[in-house]
C-alpha cells in the first residue's frame, strides 16, 4: 500500500493535481470516462427497447424501478453522472487548449500536426456540446421528473410504481422530439467514432494485433449502438401514426 501512501502525501497529492490539469492528464481522463460511458450505453440501449414490447409499458416500468432502487445500480449511476460531468469539463478544457493552439505560431511541421488535432478535437468540441445539451436535457424531462415524482403511478401485481412509460410514450408521439433525438444520436455515433478508438490510444493500448479489431469493433459498436436507440421513437412514433 505503499503507492497509495505516497500518491496521498501532499508531494503526490501535488503531483497527482499536477497530472490531472496537465494536457496529458486531461486526456486520460477524458479517455478512462468515455470508456466508462461506452461501457453504460448497451444496458442502457436493452432497457429502452422494452419500450417496443407490446405490453403497456410493464417490463419498461419494471426496469425503470430496479434501476432507480437497487443500491448497487444506485452507486453505479452517481459514478456515471460524475463521469459525464468531467467528460464534459475536460472535453472543454481541451477544445479551448486546442483552440488557443491554433492561435500560436510553430514550424510548417509542427503547425500542421496540431492543426489536425486541432480540427478534430474542434469536431468533437461540438459534437461533445450537443451532447451535453441533449443529456442534460434527456435528464430534465426524465430523470428529474422520476424523482421529484411528476409522473404517474401504475399496479403491477399488486405493487403500485412510477409509470415512466406513459411520458416517454407522450415525448416520442411528438416528430419534433424524435427529431431532436435522431439528430442527437447521429452526433453520438460521430462522436464514438473518434472516441472509440482515440480512448485506446491515449491510454496507450495499442498493439499490431489488437489494434485493428479495436478499430473495428469501435467502428461497429459507433453504429450499431446510436442506431438502436435511434430506431425506439421512430418505431413508437410509426406505430402512434398507425404506420405498422
Amino acid at each position: 500500500m505503499s503507492w497509495l501512501t505516497n500518491t496521498l502525501s501532499p508531494v503526490g497529492l501535488s503531483w497527482f493535481g499536477g497530472f490531472l490539469t496537465s494536457s496529458i492528464g486531461k486526456k486520460v481522463l477524458m479517455a478512462l470516462t468515455g470508456l466508462f460511458l461506452i461501457s453504460f450505453l448497451p444496458i442502457h440501449l436493452l432497457g429502452n427497447l422494452y419500450l417496443m414490447k407490446d405490453d403497456g409499458g410493464r417490463d419498461f416500468n419494471l426496469y425503470a424501478e430496479f434501476m432507480t432502487h437497487n443500491k448497487i445500480i444506485k452507486a453505479v449511476s452517481y459514478t456515471l453522472y460524475l463521469s459525464i460531468i468531467l467528460h464534459a469539463i475536460q472535453g472543454l478544457l481541451l477544445w479551448r487548449q486546442n483552440a488557443s493552439a491554433r492561435g500560436q505560431n510553430y514550424a510548417v511541421k509542427v503547425t500542421r500536426a496540431v492543426g489536425t488535432n486541432a480540427r478534430a478535437a474542434t469536431r468533437m468540441g461540438w459534437l461533445g456540446t450537443i451532447l451535453l445539451i441533449f443529456i442534460l436535457l434527456h435528464m430534465y424531462q426524465f430523470w428529474l421528473q422520476m424523482k421529484l415524482g411528476n409522473v404517474p403511478m401504475s399496479s403491477y401485481g399488486g405493487e403500485v410504481i412510477k409509470d415512466l412509460y406513459t411520458p416517454v410514450m407522450v415525448a416520442f408521439a411528438d416528430p419534433i422530439f424524435v427529431v431532436i433525438y435522431v439528430v442527437s444520436m447521429i452526433a453520438i455515433a460521430f462522436h464514438l467514432w473518434h472516441g472509440f478508438q482515440s480512448a485506446f490510444q491515449t491510454l496507450g493500448l495499442n498493439h499490431s494485433k489488437y489494434t485493428p479489431f479495436i478499430k473495428f469493433l469501435g467502428k461497429a459498436y459507433s453504429v450499431l449502438i446510436p442506431a438502436g436507440f435511434a430506431i425506439i421513437p421512430i418505431y413508437v412514433y410509426g406505430d402512434t401514426m398507425g404506420w405498422w
